[in-house]
């Protein structure tokens, strides 16, 4: 019995899946993105300057932070480097 289930479990694996072509193509395509195209939310102006706000202060806030980092560590290497000659 067990070279039955595995001469079926190898058949089944070799078969290649069935791909059925979906009717309607790009016709369908474009009906399908212009409804959900509507169901979309968009942002008021409001919103969008508030975020945009957010977003170009969380960059400054970074990048401030990345320069005192990459600054001192630079400072760091010198005084190392200094220590030696």
């Amino acid at each position: 019995m067990a070279k039955k289930e595995a001469d079926s479990k190898a058949n089944a694996k070799s078969k290649p899946a069935k791909t059925e072509k979906k009717k309607g193509g790009i016709k369908k395509y474009f009906k399908d993105l212009r409804s959900e195209m509507k169901k979309v939310v968009w942002p008021g102006r409001k919103q969008v300057v508030n975020n945009t706000g957010v977003v170009m202060t969380v960059m400054c806030v970074t990048g401030l932070f990345l320069f005192a980092i990459d600054t001192g560590l630079a400072a760091v290497i010198k005084a190392l480097l200094s220590i030696g000659s």
